[in-house]
């Protein structure tokens, strides 16, 4: 867009009024006041080849960071630690971070550092995805109807298959992005709720899989259907398109997404350095703002989906076929080969609150990360929510959203009345409820995990 336009976009943005704070429910003083101009103009923000990039693309292409009076370019990044790595020594200025990574960053697993987010980038779009032998052999012990497996699938039936295997001295591997990623998380929920233990982090093994029965692994998300194709691995959870892929190239069967272990999981944020965040927080509200935007037109229309589908195929974005990104971006999503089957909350970047920063959703991923060993004592309750106020900014979130309201771009409905918690949340696929309030309560409803109390 030409500098013209560009200061144009800027006399824009310092004349907006924010709406009053006191709307958000987090007890902020209710003042009106004129957004200030942003402290940093030119952006670089990272991201890595997966669809749920996708807020950070329509934001760049919609030309909605440049009404915030903002410069920005995206780069991909080669991994989740090099593109961790940049943010912290600021080479990139935010990005598209792993859920967990600003909270395993916080509290010192693996890089230790101060990040921040304001911004959930969406809910569920992860899924899980074994070879065509396993699935062949799971497919034996499922329940059918019409010829075709139901749905949801438990791993109780891949067990079956790890037993058997057991038996004849082999190991069964799978794949999963990074160690505090959903991905780890989901598919560690997914195979203890089937009877299978995914391993615990001890300081002498640091991959995560002393005791287990199934051995995870860090696999780059664009090189999971060929490491599985290759024998290296068995299965693996990821992003898309990299589940469809395996469909489309006939190498695998994905079994179950994400929405199905754990309705409405929050899946990426926005995630930049603490101290950015204080030296630039007119900047932050103005990108917060722009993605919201980006959020609700994703979910705006059939339309919009379609034309984000063509966007997150270009090169510099995600680079898969446009036939790949549309199986699961427009309300469906492929098993085996030909069974399609609708699946209307896989991706969600603005409905059912999928955009603000909850702390019920941070202390989620904190409970997990105890569970598995990677928090390797105890902690009261209170440290629960302790971190999780330290890494989300729903403040800086409600600052942007109010903004949106009173331009008159969002309703004052699409912005939830809450004290930071969803309640007790159920949808799990082992059946048991959540309570952000009591996560060490939470914690020992589990046959397999760490309790509570437990050391490593």
């Amino acid at each position: 867009m030409a500098s013209s336009s560009r200061t144009l976009n800027r006399r824009r943005f310092t004349t907006t009024a924010l709406a009053l704070a006191g709307a958000s429910g987090l007890g902020l003083p209710a003042l009106a006041q004129k957004a200030a101009r942003p402290e940093k103009e030119s952006l670089k923000f990272g991201f890595i080849k997966l669809t749920d990039c996708a807020p950070l693309v329509v934001a760049y292409e919609k030309g909605y960071f440049e009404d915030e009076g903002l410069n920005v370019s995206l780069e991909a990044q080669a991994n989740w630690k090099v593109l961790l790595d940049r943010v912290i020594d600021g080479q990139l200025d935010g990005a598209h971070m792993l859920a967990g990574q600003p909270l395993g960053a916080t509290i010192g697993f693996g890089t230790k550092a101060d990040i921040v987010t304001a911004f959930s980038m969406d809910l569920n779009g992860n899924a899980i995805t074994v070879s065509n032998a396993v699935w062949a052999e799971m497919k034996k012990h499922l329940p059918m109807e019409g010829g075709k497996p139901v749905h949801p699938v438990k791993a109780d039936a891949l067990k079956k298959v790890v037993d058997a295997w057991k038996k004849e001295g082999k190991t069964f591997r799978m794949g999963m992005v990074f160690p505090v990623s959903t991905h780890n998380y989901e598919l560690r929920y997914w195979l203890a709720a089937g009877g299978l233990n995914p391993g615990y982090y001890t300081a002498s093994d640091i991959s995560g899989t002393s005791k287990a029965d199934v051995l995870l692994s860090v696999t780059p998300p664009p090189q999971m259907p060929a490491t599985m194709e290759a024998g290296t691995i068995h299965g693996y959870c990821v992003g898309e398109p990299w589940n469809q892929q395996a469909v489309f190239k006939g190498v695998g069967v994905p079994v179950i997404t994400d929405d199905q272990i754990w309705k409405n999981n929050p899946e990426k944020v926005f995630g930049v350095t603490g101290a950015w965040a204080k030296a630039n927080p007119n900047t932050h509200i103005a990108v917060v703002k722009a993605l919201i935007r980006a959020g609700q037109w994703l979910d705006a229309s059939m339309a919009n989906r379609i034309e984000a589908v063509k966007m997150l195929s270009k090169s510099q974005y995600v680079g898969a076929d446009e036939a790949v990104i549309a199986n699961s971006m427009t309300g469906t999503f492929e098993y085996e080969k030909g069974d399609k089957r609708p699946s209307p909350d896989f991706n969600v970047f603005f409905r059912n609150y999928a955009t603000y920063p909850f702390y019920s959703d941070a202390i989620w991923y904190l409970t997990q990360m105890r569970r598995w060993g990677q928090i390797t004592e105890t902690k009261p309750d209170s440290w629960y929510l302790e971190t999780a106020r330290k890494v989300y900014l729903p403040e800086v979130y409600m600052q942007a959203a109010n903004a949106l309201i009173a331009e008159g771009r969002i309703k004052a409905t699409d912005v939830p009345k809450t004290d930071g918690f969803k309640g007790v949340q159920t949808g799990f696929i082992d059946g048991v409820t959540y309570d952000g309030r009591k996560p060490n309560e939470y914690l020992n409803k589990f046959k397999i995990g760490l309790k509570a109390a437990d050391k490593v």
